[in-house]
This record gives C-alpha cells, sequence and structure tokens, in this order.
C-alpha cells in the first residue's frame, strides 16, 4: 500500500542502507530510537545485494525489542519526490510495510517516523537464521548494487560512528570475514 505524502514536514527512520545512504533531500538526521521492533538480517535480497538465483541477505525491521536508527526529517516541499523515491527503493519486491511508528530523536522528542517493516508472511522472510547460514547469504550476495558483505559492512561502520552496539551484526560480520579470509 503506497503511502499519501504527508502535507507537513516529516520523519523518515532509517536502520539498514538508508542511515549510510539515503538518496533524498533532507533538513537535518538524528540519532532515534524505535521501540517494538528491532533490526535483523532477516531478508533474502534478490535484487541489490542478490539475485533470485543465489541471494543474498539484507536487513529488515523485525517484531520485538528495540532499533537506534537514524531520523532524517523531510520538508514539505520534497514530500512526493521522497515519498515516491523511497517507495520504489524499498518496495520493488513488497518485503516490506510501509508504516509511521513513534520514534524517539537523541533530544527526547517524540515523532511519528515513517519506516518500513519487514512482512513476516513474504516468501523473502528468511526468520531467524543459524549464524552459518547467514554467513553464506552475506558471502554469495551480490546484486546490483554490490554485495552483501559491503552492505553489512556499510551499516556497521554507521552504527559504529553513531555509536549503536550491535554485537549480533558485529560477531556474524567478524565471522564471514574469516570465512573469506584466504
Amino acid at each position: 500500500m503506497k503511502k499519501t505524502p504527508p502535507k507537513d514536514d516529516f520523519w523518515v527512520f532509517g536502520y539498514g542502507s538508508l542511515m549510510w545512504r539515503p538518496n533524498f533531500p533532507h533538513l537535518e538526521a538524528r540519532p532515534a530510537l524505535i521501540r517494538g521492533y528491532h533490526r535483523a538480517l532477516c531478508v533474502y535480497s534478490t535484487r541489490y545485494r542478490g539475485t533470485p538465483e543465489c541471494p543474498g541477505l539484507v536487513l529488515g525491521l523485525d517484531r520485538g525489542g528495540a532499533c537506534k536508527g537514524r531520523a532524517f526529517l523531510v520538508a514539505a516541499k520534497n514530500a512526493d519526490k521522497v515519498m515516491a523515491y523511497l517507495y520504489k527503493r524499498e518496495m520493488d519486491t513488497k518485503v516490506y510495510s510501509p508504516r509511521y511508528l513513534k520514534a524517539t530523536l537523541d533530544n527526547g522528542r517524540q515523532v511519528a517516523a515513517y519506516t518500513f517493516i519487514v512482512r513476516r508472511d513474504h516468501g523473502q522472510y528468511t526468520g531467524k537464521l543459524a549464524a552459518s547460514r547467514a554467513v553464506k547469504l552475506l558471502l554469495q550476495g551480490c546484486g546490483r548494487r554490490g554485495t552483501a558483505m559491503e552492505y553489512l559492512r556499510n551499516t556497521i561502520d554507521h552504527l559504529d560512528q553513531l555509536g549503536i552496539a550491535d554485537g549480533p551484526l558485529h560477531h556474524i560480520l567478524k565471522v564471514a570475514e574469516e570465512k573469506s579470509a584466504p
């Protein structure tokens, strides 16, 4: 379901590549927290970081826990263009469900933030994977936007820059890098 562009300035919450490659105009970017959902490597990537024949693995915002990420304030004058861009970028296979969630910015302010929740009923949803399976998908994934490993490294680099600890992702990356070392 495509969301109607808001008439006022609005926030967009990024938890993966949107944090480090939003590619849309914004007035500001702030660290933010969403409760009730967590960042997880739970989506088979069949386009950007893999192919249908050789899928990669990317992040989804899945039920439970909490997620620190980055919120971007978009000017109302750019709403149509940004919403269309986000829909095209994130909804190509319909693995996500766009919606507004309550986000707490780093200054304590609470805002409604537009984001993309993984659909557990979609064929690209992996569920909870064993580390060995996640590593295999990360190492094999290569698509139009590069490799799944590059995606995970960029995400972790940006989490580190924001001071966001995500032990499970760091662990998976470490194991994948060890496996890929000559």
